[in-house]
């Protein structure tokens, strides 16, 4: 019995010896593929509205050759401004195919997506990532700059025919009381389609934007206020179902509400203290240096939330501040350089920044605006 079970025994361990040694099959080799080299139809695209259905921008590239079936490859088509190195690149994903086509509306999306103005000629960059099916093997294509310039279309929400916004709601300081408390809840308008505004705002609570004080058959709301991350932004609309979500925490807080993306955002408002009086200093103004400043005269007009106004008479080649308490110089509001050019006629300001505002080279009448939305003032001799 033993010998037997020694004779198995060896016969197995032949057995495992010969397969060890038997040489594998070589796997197969596949050549690399090539980087693929991309063309386009137009290096300038300024399209007008009426051609938006038009195929604006016409793409072609060559074959990246893998070793396998050509209608299983991936290509990426990526655009974004030029300089960005494409980390924002709008992308189209295509299958098999070695061109692409956009029409004229598809990259004007692209571009007001960006946030990029209207008429204005921005330098782009067009370029083409290929790969197998499964993202192996990417290889990314030469780079095509292209002037792109963005056309005008109609807001995505209809804007306000009051041209007018007021805030309203439990978030707000006057709760859901209709008509609401102006200026303080009012907001400014920005240009056609942006209005924004200053507010201080209860954490945890709710509101509505309404474009008529007073009415509460009109208003901008949300469809779905539990979404996450409404509290920040989002999408709205006339007339939807839902309040907007205000932000979790008592603060200060700058809403913006952009009619042609149909888009809102709220962030805290930190670059500034927002007062709710205001009053110019200054060698530039009739009251010189002395503090406190005459009132009314030198007293700014609240216009909204957070936009100030104020026509004076002012003496040239000097130099001012705004205070938002009369008779303290504690705190005031100022330039980093009032050295810049064209400083005078207005630009960024900032809370207890080092130096005076430049005044205008000439004596006049002047009308100055404070916008603290968007920490801009500006200076028109009237």
């Amino acid at each position: 019995m033993k010998h037997l079970f020694k004779i198995l025994f060896n016969s197995l361990l032949a057995a495992i010896v010969l397969t060890a040694c038997e040489k594998a099959e070589d796997l197969p080799f596949y050549e690399n593929g090539t980087a693929p080299a991309v063309t386009a139809s137009a290096s300038t695209i300024a399209p007008i509205p009426a051609d938006s259905l038009a195929a604006g921008l016409i793409l072609n590239w060559t074959n990246p050759a893998y070793a396998a079936d050509s209608a299983t490859y991936k290509y990426i088509v990526e655009i974004d401004r030029a300089g960005n190195n494409f980390a924002q690149a709008a992308q189209r994903v295509i299958t098999g195919s070695l061109s692409t086509t956009y029409l004229n509306k598809e990259l004007n999306n692209i571009l007001i997506d960006k946030g990029l103005e209207f008429g204005t000629a921005y330098d782009m960059e067009v370029r083409v990532i290929s790969s197998y099916s499964n993202n192996n093997e990417r290889l990314i294509s030469n780079v095509l700059p292209i002037k792109m310039t963005p056309y005008k279309i109609p807001p995505r929400v209809e804007l306000p025919s009051s041209g007018k916004l007021f805030l309203v709601g439990s978030a707000t300081g006057s709760g859901w009381n209709n008509p609401v408390q102006t200026p303080e809840q009012e907001f400014t308008r920005l240009d056609e389609t942006t209005f924004a505004g200053v507010f201080n705002l209860k954490g945890g609570n709710e509101y509505l934007v309404l474009p008529v004080n007073g009415l509460w058959d009109q208003k901008y709301s949300v469809a779905n206020k539990n979404l996450p991350g409404l509290a920040e932004g989002g999408d709205f609309g006339f007339g939807l179902n839902d309040n907007i979500p205000g932000p979790a925490a008592d603060g200060m807080y700058k809403i913006v509400l952009d009619f042609q993306a149909g888009k809102f955002i709220v962030t805290p408002y930190t670059e500034n203290n927002l007062p709710s009086a205001l009053f110019m200093v200054g060698d530039a103004t009739p009251g010189g240096w002395n503090n406190p400043v005459p009132t009314p005269s030198q007293q700014f007009t609240r216009l909204n939330s957070s936009e100030f106004e104020l026509t004076l008479e002012l003496t040239g080649g000097k130099q001012y501040l705004f205070l938002p308490v009369n008779g303290d110089w504690s705190t005031k509001y100022s330039v980093q350089d009032n050295t810049l050019t064209g400083l005078a006629e207005g630009g960024s300001f900032g809370y207890n920044l080092p130096q005076n505002f430049p005044g205008p080279a000439t004596d006049g009448t002047y009308k100055i605006n404070v916008n603290f939305a968007t920490s801009k003032f500006s200076v028109v001799k009237q």
